[in-house]
C-alpha cells in the first residue's frame, strides 16, 4: 500500500501552570511514529487528554512538532510544497467556528472561490455535497439558525468543497443524532471506496469498530497499541473494541 503520510518520533511540548504559578513542561504527544496508506481509514482513539487533537493538528500541518518529522505525498505533491499539500487536505476541527450570518451554500461558494474552482465546478460540487450529507432542507438557512447536527454537517461540508485526497477529522460525529452520524460514517466509507484516505479521532468504539481498517490507541501522549481489530483482539484476548480499549488502558496504568 502506498504511504501518503509517515511521521517519525513526533513530540509536542507545552507548558502548564502548577501551584504557585510555577510553569512545568509536559509532552502532549510523546515520541509517536505513525504511517497512513492511500485508501485507508485509520482511527485515533484514546481518553480525554491522550493527545489525539494535538497529533491530528501536527499531521494536518496546522501545528509544528517540537521534534520529529512528518513526510507527506498527496496528489503528486511532497512535504516541501506545503500550500499544495494543504489544498489536498480536508481538516475538521472540534472547535471550528462558522460565519453564522452566511448560509451553508454561501459558505461553500466562498470557499470554492478561495480554492480556485470555477462557478460551474462550485455548483456541481455543492449539489454533490448536499446529496452526500443531506443538506437540502437547510442549505439556504443561516448557519446561526441551524441545529447542532446541521451545523456539524455544514462544517464537514466545507472540508469537501475542494474534493481533497486526505481527510483529517477530529470527532466528526460528536454530539450528533444517529441519522446525522450515519450519513457522516457512510460518507467516510464511500470516500475510502473512491481511493480517499481518512484519519480521524473518535470516542465511539462501535463506530471505529465498524469503520476502521486500522486503529491506533493513545494514552498520555503515547501509542499503547495499533493494528486491525483482529490483531488487537489477538493481542488482548478480547473481541469487542470497547473491551480491548479498557483492557489496554488498565495495563498501562
Amino acid at each position: 500500500m502506498e504511504k501518503i503520510l509517515v511521521a517519525n518520533n513526533l513530540v509536542k511540548t507545552f507548558e502548564k501552570n502548577e501551584k504557585k504559578q510555577k510553569k512545568v513542561e509536559f509532552n502532549a504527544v510523546d515520541n509517536i511514529s505513525i504511517s497512513v496508506g492511500a485508501g485507508e481509514i485509520v482511527g485515533i482513539l484514546g481518553p480525554n487528554g491522550a493527545g489525539k487533537t494535538t497529533l491530528l493538528r501536527m499531521l494536518g500541518m496546522l501545528m509544528q512538532p517540537t521534534s520529529g518529522s512528518i513526510s507527506m505525498s498527496v496528489g503528486g505533491y511532497e512535504s516541501n510544497d506545503v500550500s499544495k499539500i494543504k489544498a489536498n487536505i480536508g481538516y475538521l476541527s472540534g472547535n471550528t467556528k462558522l460565519y453564522g450570518r452566511l448560509s451553508t451554500r454561501e459558505l461553500l461558494e466562498i470557499l470554492g472561490k478561495i480554492y480556485g474552482l470555477s462557478n460551474d465546478e462550485i455548483k456541481i460540487r455543492i449539489e454533490n455535497i448536499s446529496n452526500i450529507l443531506n443538506l437540502g432542507e437547510f442549505i439556504d438557512n443561516r448557519i446561526e439558525k441551524l441545529s447542532t447536527g446541521q451545523t456539524q454537517r455544514a462544517s464537514i461540508s466545507r472540508c469537501l468543497i475542494h474534493n481533497p485526497l486526505l481527510y483529517i477529522f477530529d470527532e466528526p460525529t460528536l454530539g450528533l443524532d444517529i441519522i446525522s452520524s450515519n450519513s457522516i460514517i457512510e460518507f467516510m466509507k464511500n470516500e475510502r471506496e473512491n481511493g480517499k484516505t481518512v484519519l480521524y479521532s473518535t470516542h465511539y468504539m462501535e463506530e471505529a469498530e465498524y469503520l476502521c481498517d486500522r486503529i491506533v490507541l493513545l494514552d498520555k501522549g503515547r501509542i499503547i497499541a495499533e493494528g486491525t481489530l483482529s490483531e488487537l483482539s489477538e493481542l488482548t484476548g478480547k473481541d469487542k473494541l470497547r473491551d480491548i480499549f479498557n483492557y489496554l488502558i488498565k495495563e498501562v496504568e
